[in-house]
């Protein structure tokens, strides 16, 4: 996956902590478009309460996933 650099985060240190950098990635993503190919529904699924995501953008998934 092309991920863009992101100004103020670390990458490398975020890394170190693989489920914290899983779920940034995956917020990247969805809120920004970061990304070419799908997020796969099993990630999302896994990782979906603990993403800090727009109340709508929150909603309008979980109408996806049902």
């Amino acid at each position: 996956m092309s991920m863009h650099t992101h100004w103020s985060v670390d990458e490398a240190q975020l890394a170190k902590d693989p489920e914290a950098y899983a779920v940034w990635k995956l917020e990247q993503r969805i809120n920004y478009g970061i990304g070419e190919t799908l997020i796969p529904e099993k990630e999302l699924r896994a990782r979906f309460d603990a993403l800090d995501l727009d109340p709508w953008k929150r909603k309008a998934l979980m109408l996806a996933l049902a």
